[in-house]
């Protein structure tokens, strides 16, 4: 099996909620917004945020400051907010020691998913990024994993892994096109999705878990 490798982003190799907290507490104050605001925008990030988040925040509350403006402020304080642990960061470098390649397939805008790889050093240990927004497609679907395998100069047909904490994007769309998955346990697993083949608590045990492959 070849030496592939895709890793989700948020969730799995950097820690979006903690920086999503503070990225929101910084833009409000920076804006002066109110605590309506505030709530608004956590609960309508949770899960993943867009420019047009911020299109319907000025809407919403009647701001002067333009849709972009406030969508470049946001993800300028995410890209200074996010973290990715030493020893993630430790444990791809071992990876790619031992002649992994090594990619991020990720749901999100791809500026404000390549600010976060940057702002956390991940930039400098991956050899390609597919981010949802580049196609304006999602995982589980096929074309973001072919898309993630040609970033990188491989090929999907010669095997590899998908890592990453959510069931049906991550391990579902890794099944689909013939990957190996290891699943960081967390949220609910849907009773008619296939197991993952290893199941782990921290992205560092699935890097273990690789290394070993190697072995």
């Amino acid at each position: 099996m070849a030496r592939l490798v895709f890793f989700d982003l948020d969730g799995t190799l950097a820690d979006r909620q903690s920086a999503l907290s503070d990225a929101v507490t910084d833009l409000c104050s920076s804006r002066r917004l109110p605590q309506a605001a505030d709530q608004w925008l956590r609960i309508q990030l949770a899960d993943r945020a867009t420019a047009n988040d911020f299109a319907r925040l000025r809407d919403a509350f009647g701001l002067e400051a333009s849709a972009a403006d406030l969508w470049q402020e946001y993800v300028d304080l995410m890209a200074a907010a996010v973290t990715c642990r030493p020893e993630v960061l430790e444990g791809l470098a071992r990876l790619r020691a031992a002649a992994w390649t090594i990619g991020v397939i990720t749901n999100g805008a791809g500026d404000i998913q390549r600010a976060k790889l940057a702002g956390t050093g991940l930039a400098d240990l991956v050899d390609g990024v597919a981010a949802s927004g580049d196609l304006e497609i999602r995982k589980p679907d096929r074309r973001i994993f072919e898309l993630g395998a040609t970033r990188c100069g491989v090929s999907l047909a010669d095997g590899g892994w998908m890592v990453g904490d959510n069931p049906t994007g991550d391990i579902g769309g890794g099944h689909q096109v013939g990957l190996r998955t290891i699943w960081l346990r967390g949220r609910p697993w849907p009773d008619e999705l296939p197991t993952a083949h290893h199941v782990v608590d921290d992205v560092t045990d699935a890097i273990t878990i690789l290394l070993n492959e190697t072995e």
